[in-house]
């Protein structure tokens, strides 16, 4: 049943809207596809530097699974964790740096694969303390993390995306046909399709605009020999998690970079739930605003801890999920609680997330791309609600300029310590680093500070 609040609006459901099953199920599977390989991509990648190929299958389940129950808390909110919205948790690609060198500090000293992931289960557990203590002080960082600031990060975030998606369209990242012209065609092809059934009147088409997407790049593929169905590997029927199977241990020098990443997750988490009121049209000012911050940046944290305990590497909000509910229509939270029972489906039965692996990576890039494209979006629709005096376009520039620079130049830290390396390799990183101290170094202009007081930020 719709409410009166998103008859005028662009929204399919609002909020508290509750769609039928089988549309919730339909718009759930839609954030389901366009985040599973978002979800599986880090623990393949440090699984293959750490060496940890026998742990791979259970380590995959275990990040599909704890994203289904944090997705499922952020949209149920128990207790206040939570925001109360759709908050799809996925493992974050942020924390990649800090958990690698994790594991290579063990593995300097001769430790086995149990030994490795122990310790990098054990940083990242204690780190989950940050996000859960700092979401009780959102109110002070709003000070800091202004307006500004997450308008900048949600854009740096969408523009990081967006070269994930186009690296997928060209057949992924060391593809041995990147860039051939059937690769091109076939993300061409999905993304046009989604453009073109977004704009349909009728809402079921746009519902399932990125799903119809998914399948006709399939399907295509399938008929000019790009997806090829591959046997699925011998995996048990169903994974049982089982409470810090590797063990458990802790040390400083792994702990300090994994806590720092925490805390800039902080401030991605604070873009991407600003980012989901204004699409949700819910106020992204004012008590309930600050109310959704704190529960959602907890949930974050409790979903960090339940990550850590049952062997999946961190998760965050994804800002993928923004650009969904962007295209679809679709900000229901009764639709998180299908979203996280999907997850956890795919995650108990590891041969379903076997199956979906198979998506050939320029179909998904086609889908991928303009949902990322979408979350740059919402970050520039956050800046023009600033008062972009020259004070605030300074640090645009600086912040953009810092961000975007260190990421077309990703060797240029190379020779810095391994600490700067791991916290600085990355455009959400440096260029939000830099929104902050810059926001915090100049001076507000007195027109500025006037508007800020009268606003409550």
């Amino acid at each position: 049943m719709h409410s009166e609040a998103t008859s005028n609006t662009d929204l399919i459901y609002g909020l508290e809207d509750r769609p039928n099953p089988l549309q919730s199920f339909c718009a759930a599977l839609q954030h389901v596809l366009a985040s599973v390989v978002g979800i599986i991509t880090p623990p393949l990648v440090i699984g293959g530097a750490l060496g940890l190929g026998e742990h791979l299958p259970y380590l995959i389940s275990m990040a599909l699974m704890v994203s289904g129950v944090g997705t499922f808390i952020q949209a149920r909110r128990p207790l206040g964790i939570g925001a109360g919205m759709i908050c799809l948790q996925g493992t974050s690609f942020a924390f990649l740096g800090a958990v690698l060198a994790a594991g290579f500090l063990v593995k300097s000293r001769g430790g086995s694969p149990e030994d490795i992931l122990a310790m990098i289960f054990g940083v990242c557990f204690f780190g989950a303390f940050v996000q859960v203590v700092l979401s009780r002080f959102i109110g002070q960082l709003r000070r800091i993390i202004t307006p500004l600031v997450t308008g900048i990060v949600i854009t740096l975030i969408g523009v990081s995306l967006i070269k994930v998606g186009i690296t997928d369209i060209g057949g992924g990242f060391k593809a041995a046909d990147f860039g051939a012209p059937g690769n091109l065609a076939l993300g061409a092809l999905v993304l046009l399709t989604i453009i073109l059934l977004n704009r349909s009147r009728n809402p079921w088409v746009r519902l399932s605009s990125i799903l119809i997407g998914l399948v006709v790049g399939s399907l295509v593929a399938l008929a000019t020999g790009k997806l090829a169905p591959q046997p699925l590997p011998d995996l048990p029927l169903i994974s049982v998690p089982v409470p810090f199977k590797f063990g458990f241990s802790f040390d400083w020098t792994a702990f300090i970079p994994v806590a720092l990443i925490y805390l800039i997750s902080t401030i991605e988490t604070v873009g991407d739930l600003t980012a989901n009121c204004m699409l949700s049209r819910k106020p992204f000012e004012g008590p309930e605003y600050e109310a959704r911050l704190k529960g959602g940046v907890l949930g974050d944290g409790v979903s960090c801890l339940i990550a850590a305990t049952f062997s999946a590497f961190p998760n965050t909000t994804f800002a993928q999920n923004n650009g969904v509910i962007q295209l679809t229509g679709v900000a229901s939270r009764h639709v998180g609680r299908y979203i996280g029972a999907v997850l956890l489906v795919l995650g108990l039965f590891p041969l379903i997330g076997a199956l979906l692996q198979q998506i050939p990576k320029p179909v998904l890039g086609g889908a991928t791309l303009v949902m990322f494209g979408s979350v740059a979006a919402a970050g520039i629709r956050i800046l023009a609600q600033v008062d972009l005096d020259r004070r605030s376009l300074l640090i645009i520039a600086g912040s953009f300029g810092v961000g975007l620079g260190v990421a077309a130049q990703p060797t240029l830290l190379h020779q810095m310590p391994q600490i700067v390396q791991s916290l600085f390799d990355s455009a959400i990183t440096c260029g939000g680093v830099t929104a902050i101290l810059l926001s915090l170094l100049l001076p507000s202009e007195p027109a500025r500070e006037t508007a800020l007081e009268s606003s409550g930020i």
